[in-house]
C-alpha cells in the first residue's frame, strides 16, 4: 500500500513546503484540501494548476486526490451541486490527480430514501464526464452516510466505474459498524482509506497514529488480508483543532506507524 497526508493538517501551508514534508518523511502522495483557504482550489488559473502539477511532478510526490466540499445528497437543484463537481474534475484533471471527494451531506429533515435517490442520481450524472477526463469521484463516508451500509444505498444504483468510496475509518467506526462490515460493503468501489486517530467519541481532536482508540490496526490487517493494494491516507484535521499538535512535528512518527502496521500484516 502506498502512504499519503492530507493538508487539512497544515492548512494555507505553500505547495513547495507540502511537497518537502512528503518527501522528507517518506510518503508517497498527497491529498489536496480544494477549498479557497488553500492554495489549490477550483478558482486557480492554467498557470498555477501548471506550476503545481509541476512541482508534485519534480518531487515524484503524487497528487492522491482533491478532497472537495460537494454535497451529492443536499436538497436542492440539481445544477449548483454538478457545477461544482465538474469544477472540482477539471482542476484534477489538469494537476493530474485520479480522484475528487464529495461528501453526501443529506438535510436532516429529508427522508433517508430521498437523499439516496438524491445522491445517486447526481453521481451518476457526473459520472458521465468523470469518465471524459479520467477522474474517479469518490464519496466519502461522512455526516448522513457515515457508514458502508448507508454509502452502498447510493452507490449500489449508481453502477459506475467512475463513482466510487471513500473509507473515512473514524466515520464508520462511531456509526457502530465493524471494519468487516465497511469492508465488505465498499470493497468493489473502494477508492482509498482515509485513516486518523482520536480519544473516544466524545473527543475527536487529532492524535498521532496509534494513540487512540480507533482500529487501525485491524483496518490495516483486514485490507492486507483481502489482497487490497491502494492508499492510506492520514487526515489530521488540525484545520478544525487549534489545540492539535502540529503535524509537521508527528509525519515522521506516523509514516513508521503505517509501516509498521503494514510489516506486521504482512
Amino acid at each position: 500500500m502506498k502512504l499519503a497526508f492530507s493538508t487539512l493538517g497544515v492548512p494555507g501551508l505553500p505547495i513547495p513546503e507540502v511537497v518537502r514534508l512528503a518527501a522528507t518523511h517518506g510518503y508517497h502522495g498527497v491529498e489536496l484540501r480544494a477549498h479557497p483557504e488553500e492554495p489549490v482550489h477550483p478558482g486557480i488559473g492554467p498557470a498555477e494548476r501548471a506550476d503545481v502539477s509541476a512541482e508534485f511532478k519534480a518531487s515524484g510526490i503524487e497528487i492522491l486526490g482533491l478532497a472537495g466540499y460537494a454535497r451529492v445528497a443536499a436538497p436542492g437543484d440539481d445544477t449548483a451541486v454538478l457545477a461544482e463537481i465538474h469544477e472540482l474534475l477539471d482542476l484534477a484533471r489538469d494537476l493530474g490527480a485520479p480522484f475528487v471527494r464529495v461528501f453526501p451531506g443529506a438535510g436532516p429533515d429529508q427522508r433517508p430514501e430521498e437523499g439516496d435517490a438524491t445522491a445517486a442520481r447526481r453521481l451518476g450524472t457526473a459520472a458521465e464526464y468523470a469518465a471524459e477526463v479520467g477522474v474517479r469521484i469518490l464519496l466519502e463516508t461522512h455526516d448522513s452516510h457515515r457508514t458502508g451500509a448507508a454509502a452502498i444505498r447510493v452507490l449500489g444504483p449508481v453502477g459506475h466505474r467512475q463513482v466510487g468510496s471513500l473509507w473515512d475509518v473514524m466515520h464508520t467506526w462511531l456509526g457502530g459498524e465493524q471494519p468487516q462490515a465497511t469492508y465488505a460493503a465498499l470493497a468493489p468501489h473502494l477508492g482509498y482509506v482515509q485513516v486518523k486517530d482520536i480519544a473516544s467519541a466524545d473527543n475527536t481532536t487529532p492524535l498521532p497514529l496509534g494513540a487512540g482508540v480507533l482500529p487501525l490496526t485491524e483496518c490495516v490487517e483486514l485490507l492486507s488480508r483481502e489482497g487490497w493494494d491502494g492508499w492510506l491516507c492520514w487526515e489530521y484535521e488540525k484545520r478544525w483543532y487549534e489545540e492539535a499538535a502540529p503535524l509537521a512535528d508527528l509525519l515522521g512518527a506516523g509514516r513508521q506507524h503505517l509501516a509498521r502496521l503494514l510489516n506486521e500484516s504482512a
